[in-house]
């Protein structure tokens, strides 16, 4: 049978790094929702278009080439024939996205997508041969993919989120990276929930509070969940 994991959270709770290492370890295609709106924005500022214009943006992922690689040991974005995976981690593309996250026509349009993809990931001639897929974003859990077979909140404290955030994006933990990604990580936060609930954990959602967990403690833990699931 095919499996399907979604993870949620908010920014810094190592929802990417842990829905990554997760997939390679089950051998299943790994899926990046929330690239899938950085790569929207990229689209959107790359055809000249201004992000306060909601319409304008909308049509523009309407028409965006987006290709995605599922494979979790080289996972890539390619749009107008562009490897965009790197520009869309810049800490400039990351002060602005919310505009399109937050963008319910955008939205809508990226959860189709996204439902397309889980959908495809479990047919046999996929990159998966059909095992499945680990999809991780805001409101995959709920909204995206309630029916997932393993669904998984992953939280973390706010310092520690701030922490491997600022790790992630600029080599260092220390007060003036933490100062420099405080507003990227809150805010975004901040802006996100006012479309998406990522906070606390739905009906049949596991929560899992990774601050004091090593990263191979929490796949491990989901990889619990999975093979909980399979026995039945």
């Amino acid at each position: 049978m095919p499996l399907v994991v979604a993870i949620d959270g908010p920014s810094g709770s190592g929802k990417s790094t842990v829905s990554r290492m997760l997939a390679k370890k089950l051998r299943l295609a790994y899926l990046d929702t929330g690239a899938m709106y950085r790569a929207a924005t990229w689209w959107a500022l790359h055809e000249g278009i201004d992000l306060d214009d909601q319409q304008a943006v909308y049509e523009a992922t309407l028409a965006m080439p987006l290709e995605i690689s599922l494979d979790p040991e080289n996972p890539r974005f390619v749009c107008g024939g562009t490897d965009i995976s790197s520009d869309i981690r810049t800490s400039d593309l990351s002060k602005v996205v919310s505009k399109v996250a937050t963008n319910l026509d955008v939205r809508a349009n990226m959860k189709e997508r996204q439902r397309d993809i889980i959908s495809q990931a479990q047919d046999p001639n996929s990159f998966s041969n059909g095992r499945g897929i680990v999809a991780e974003g805001r409101d995959i859990t709920t909204v995206v993919a309630p029916d997932a077979h393993v669904r998984v909140l992953l939280t973390a404290s706010e310092d520690a989120r701030l922490r491997r955030r600022a790790l992630e994006v600029r080599g260092s933990d220390d007060e003036s990276s933490l100062a420099a990604t405080r507003d990227e990580v809150l805010r975004r936060d901040r802006d996100d929930s006012t479309v998406s609930e990522f906070m606390t954990a739905q009906d049949g959602v596991t929560t899992i509070d990774s601050s004091e967990l090593t990263i191979d403690q929490v796949v491990s833990a989901i990889e619990t969940l999975t093979t909980e699931v399979s026995r039945g």
